[in-house]
């Protein structure tokens, strides 16, 4: 069975060497993740694409190292997870079941466990039937057959974007439901998932959250989502994305929102209501040079399909690609740090990178699902380090 020896948190080591403050190291990491930049923009004035990584003024806070109560718990939990070998294929109680893919172990990190614990209130009962019903989930909603080109439809006025991040290195995902474009369907859900999912990709080392910046300015009644939309949407972010949500700040809000979120407030569980912010000026929350002009920051942004569109998911995808080197590379354990996935200067949990297969990984993602052969696995790794 597979260990997890650390019992704390994150190490609150900088991720980088850069500092503002050097007497706050000791309480705070750094979000500047390594990546490949995406594509400059035509004009040095104006801006079409993503930032690939935050302004060094936002800075990622450390979470709390664990008790020892929690760190027996979370050892529990990462037990029973690793060794799963099967995931049913729909959430009907007949449902038959395949074998877990290298994908779904690989999303099986310690930060997801221990999101997992934290919003099951440090039950491994609770957390480990949690883990399974998103894992059954995902392949039911089929959250990884969302590719860019059936989404993109859904995106042609940018009514959703992910451009800058927070002051604590969250991504910031934009929605803007004035400029609806399509009718009311199961892709309009399908393309908030895949937009947070490219948030998620964008994260750097250290950060687990990501922030939505939601404005109704010139939104009508009939351009928001219905009742039932909203309750769908709040039960795939609360069962599915636990713990994903830092922030919401909610502006320009019309006179019909009020009574759409009375009819929606019963269904929001109270943290996540917290994490709410009405009419709240955005720069108290975003570095000005990466929050919108319109939101009193300094960005002038225009949203050009073809060029947002094609740098969004290319950026994604760089760092979904160095995020499964890396876990090969370790491993390929289950409860692998987020921290070290990410590029930080954290090791894995097994110790330094060997590239070794463990417990039984071998059988189940080379014979039962084809993961990459060795020879192919040579080949990345000579790619990536040249």
């Amino acid at each position: 069975m597979e260990q997890n020896n650390t019992s704390t948190a994150p190490s609150s080591t900088p991720i980088t060497a850069t500092t503002l403050n050097p007497s706050s190291q000791e309480n705070t990491q750094l979000a500047a993740p390594p990546t490949t930049a995406a594509p400059e923009t035509p004009s040095s004035n104006i801006r079409q694409t993503p930032f690939p990584h935050p302004s060094p003024k936002s800075v990622i806070p450390t979470k709390p190292t664990l008790t020892p109560d929690q760190t027996t718990k979370y050892n529990s939990l990462l037990d029973a997870v690793s060794s799963w070998t099967t995931v049913p294929t729909t959430s009907n109680a007949k449902s038959p079941v395949e074998p877990i893919t290298p994908s779904e172990r690989r999303w099986l990190t310690r930060e997801c466990l221990l999101r997992y614990l934290r919003a099951a209130k440090w039950s491994v009962p609770d957390a480990t039937t949690r883990l399974l019903s998103t894992l059954t989930w995902r392949r039911e909603y089929g959250v990884v057959t969302f590719t860019p080109d059936y989404i993109s439809p859904e995106n042609e006025t940018g009514k959703q974007f992910v451009l800058g991040y927070d002051i604590e290195g969250r991504p910031c995902h934009y929605l803007n439901p004035s400029r609806q474009n399509t009718k009311r369907s199961d892709r309009q859900l399908h393309h908030l998932v895949f937009m947070m999912e490219r948030a998620i990709d964008l994260m750097g080392p250290g950060q687990e959250t990501l922030a939505l910046l939601i404005s109704f300015s010139e939104t009508s009644s009939g351009q928001g989502a219905s009742l039932a939309q909203g309750k769908q949407t709040m039960n795939i972010l609360q069962n599915h994305y636990p713990e994903r949500l830092g922030r919401a700040l909610v502006t320009d809000i019309p006179w019909f929102f009020n009574a759409f979120f009375k009819l929606i407030n019963p269904f929001i569980d109270p943290l996540t209501r917290q994490k709410l912010k009405f009419n709240e000026p955005m720069q108290n929350h975003v570095p000005p040079e990466q929050l919108l002009k319109k939101n009193g920051g300094e960005v002038e942004f225009e949203y050009v399909h073809e060029v947002y569109w094609p740098a969004l998911n290319k950026l994604a995808e760089e760092r979904r690609k160095a995020f499964e080197e890396r876990w090969v590379k370790a491993g390929s354990r289950v409860g692998e740090s987020e921290i070290y996935l990410r590029g930080g200067d954290e090791e894995p949990v097994g110790g330094a990178e060997t590239g070794a297969q463990v417990d039984g990984v071998d059988e189940i993602t080379e014979k039962i699902v084809g993961l990459k052969t060795t020879e192919e696995a040579k080949k990345e790794e000579v790619t990536v380090q040249q």
